[in-house]
Order: C-alpha cells, then sequence, then structure tokens
C-alpha cells in the first residue's frame, strides 16, 4: 500500500517539533486510517491555525462558495480563510501566529483544481515573509502522465496560476519544487515524501481508500476525465453538476442522446465509449430541465486521453448544434470568458474548425512540459 506523507510524520518529526504549525487542509488531508491530519497535528504538535482552502476544511462548503474564519469545533483551533472574497492568499497578520505552514492536501493532479493554487499563494506569502513551508506530500491519482496545452502569459487565475499543463504528472511536492526552483525562491521549504509510488502508478494501483477531494470528484474515474471536460464548465451545456456523475455526464435541453453518443463513437478515440444520457439536473446548469448528452465511459485507464477527448467532445457538440451551443460570457464586465482561463488562451474561442491545429498544440506543449518536469521528480 503507497502511503502518503501525513502517514510518514514519525520519520520527520524534529521537522515540527517546538514549531508553531499553521496548517492548510482540507476534507481529503486524512491518514491511511481516515483519521484527520487536524486531529494528528493537533494531538503531536503545537498547531496554532487552520488555514481553509475552498470547500472548507472539514469540506463543509460547496463548489465556489465562500469560506469564513471561524473556530473547528472539535478541536477549538481558528479557522482562517484562504477563500475569501477580497483575497486567497495568507496575510502578515495571519502569519505572525506561526512559525512553520504545513500543506496537506490530495490534488487529482489536474491544473484547473483550485488547491494546487493554494499551496501556490502560500509559497508567494512564505517567500515574502520568510516563513518555512512544510509540504506532507500525497501521490498524484493520475499517475505522472502529461496532457493538455500550457497556461499562456495573460490567463492567470485561480484556476490556473502556473504554466503547466492541464494534467501535469507531478505530485503536490514535486510542482512545489518546480515552483521554488523556477521562481527562484530562497525560504526554507521540506517534502514529506509518500513512500510506494512511482509515476507509473494510477490511483487504483495504490491500494488506497478514494476519499473525495471535493463533492464534485465522486470517483478515480470523475478525477481521470476531468482533465478534459472541466471545460464544459465554461459552456451552456451541463457538466453533470447536480446528477450522480458529475464531469462523466455531459448534456443539454437541445441535444439529441441517441444521435450525438453514435456520433462521438464514431470517432473511435482510444480507451473510450460514450453512451445516451437522459438526466435532470437537480442544481446547477439546468437545474430541473429534461436533458440529454451522453456519458464518458473510460476502458482503458492508461491509453485515454483526457484532455485531447474532452476538448474533441467540445467540438463536436459545437459542430452538431452551432445554434444552440455558447461559451459563457465573462464573470465581470471586461474580463474574460471562464473558458478562456480554463483553457489557459482565448483560442478555444476560434471555429471546430480549427480543432486539428489545436491539438498539435497539445502533444507540442505536453512533450516539452513533460521534459521540463523531470528535473523536479522525487520519484522513480
Amino acid at each position: 500500500m503507497v502511503k502518503n506523507g501525513i502517514d510518514c510524520i514519525e520519520k520527520y518529526d524534529a521537522l515540527f517539533q517546538g514549531r508553531r504549525l499553521g496548517l492548510i487542509t482540507s476534507v481529503s488531508g486524512v491518514d491511511q486510517n481516515l483519521k484527520s491530519s487536524i486531529d494528528i497535528l493537533a494531538e503531536r504538535y503545537d498547531v496554532q491555525a487552520l488555514f481553509s482552502p475552498e470547500h472548507g476544511v472539514r469540506g463543509n462548503v460547496d463548489a465556489g462558495g465562500i469560506v469564513a474564519d471561524a473556530v473547528d469545533p472539535y478541536t477549538g483551533i481558528p479557522v482562517y480563510s484562504l477563500y475569501r472574497t477580497d483575497s486567497k492568499r495568507l496575510t502578515e497578520e495571519m502569519l505572525e501566529q506561526v512559525d512553520s505552514i504545513v500543506y496537506d492536501i490530495q490534488d487529482i493532479g489536474v491544473r484547473y483544481y483550485t488547491f494546487i493554487w493554494t499551496m501556490y499563494y502560500a509559497m508567494q506569502s512564505c517567500e515574502e515573509f520568510g516563513k518555512e513551508l512544510i509540504i506532507l506530500d500525497r501521490f498524484n491519482p493520475l499517475g505522472g502522465k502529461v496532457e493538455g496545452n500550457l497556461l499562456q502569459d495573460g490567463y492567470e487565475s485561480f484556476i490556473g496560476a502556473y504554466p503547466v499543463c492541464m494534467r501535469y504528472g507531478l505530485t503536490v511536492g514535486e510542482l512545489a519544487g518546480m515552483i521554488y526552483g523556477e521562481k527562484k525562491y530562497h525560504f526554507p521549504i521540506s517534502v514529506v515524501k509518500a513512500e510506494g509510488w512511482n509515476h507509473e502508478m494510477l490511483f487504483p494501483e495504490t491500494g488506497n481508500i478514494w476519499v473525495m477531494p471535493s463533492m464534485g470528484i465522486p470517483r478515480f474515474e470523475t478525477a481521470l476525465v476531468y482533465a478534459g471536460t472541466c471545460l464544459f464548465e465554461g459552456t451552456n451545456l451541463s457538466e453533470g453538476r447536480g446528477t450522480t456523475a458529475p464531469f462523466e455526464i455531459i448534456g443539454a435541453p437541445y441535444v439529441d442522446a441517441y444521435r450525438f453518443s453514435r456520433h462521438m463513437n464514431s470517432k473511435k478515440l482510444p480507451g473510450v465509449l460514450f453512451r445516451p444520457v437522459y438526466f435532470t439536473p437537480s442544481a446547477s446548469k439546468h437545474a430541473q430541465e429534461a436533458c440529454e448528452g451522453i456519458q464518458i465511459h473510460v476502458t482503458d485507464y492508461r491509453n485515454y486521453q483526457a484532455a485531447e477527448t474532452g476538448f474533441i467532445l467540445l467540438q463536436a457538440f459545437r459542430e452538431c448544434y452551432p445554434q444552440e451551443f455558447a461559451f459563457l460570457p465573462p464573470f465581470r464586465e471586461g474580463g474574460r470568458q471562464s473558458v478562456e482561463l480554463l483553457f489557459g488562451s482565448n483560442r478555444i474561442l476560434e471555429s471546430e474548425e480549427h480543432t486539428r491545429e489545436l491539438l498539435a498544440i497539445y502533444a507540442k506543449d505536453s512533450r516539452e512540459f513533460k521534459k521540463r518536469k523531470t528535473a523536479y521528480h522525487i520519484y522513480d
């Protein structure tokens, strides 16, 4: 069984003893017995503060919901929000209470997921204020495979704040090492390594229990397709929120499930089949409306091309429903459309006729990033 950093802290006791700790964590911060890292560290060391990313430290806040400062009811430790309307960063006042910041969140290895950017912002604060960062590393459930395009300058946001590919193939400890090296940071940083994992391993091979890092990622298969289908959050199609299979079910009231599923299966994409589905979301886009669409069924985890499949699927909806399909407008007047921020450039707004050209960019960016990231591997 693969061990995460929290399962190995006895070997790193000197990092924690005698320090006032501030812990950044969420519901996925648990050991192999599903005991919270909050409780584990608070029982052993001096945890002075908890810092909450999206969804809250105990996982009790919906996606996009604002997290408020509070007191953890189980430990009595104050909780400070890193998912506020005005900022998502550690402040000098927060950092005055601690000597070291500990980061322990299970990421899913996809650029759009906000937890890694909470880590990146914490790194910036540690550099500014000279604080130590200790990362309790966790294996990447999607392994070391790289997919998709690179985030372009000018498209940085909290769903992509550093130039990495959609599926970036690193643990959070390795990603932190890349950022640290490339940004030439100087603050003290340590990584409590995972044990028994290598870049060829996918989640089912680790022997671990799947803990939902958020309610929108209920299964490993959801995480696997998410690298491509999260793009649908920027469209008027339902990405399956409000169903039991978010990001695996895609559709809208204007879709013909039977015909569209046949169209997608005719493309013979590797490692995947598409099934017609009929659904009524209970929440989010098209709530309480009858929708039709497809469900993505991954038949071969290793050959499945998540980013490419999601993009081809999106372009197929555009081609088949040119009058009904639409990208969502910007959240703020004069701002970028959400699909641009997800995609990492404005090229996704180009006609579906550019699909082949954009897939070539996927391939080029993935090859180059794979070479770039290898220098920061701390696992085989």
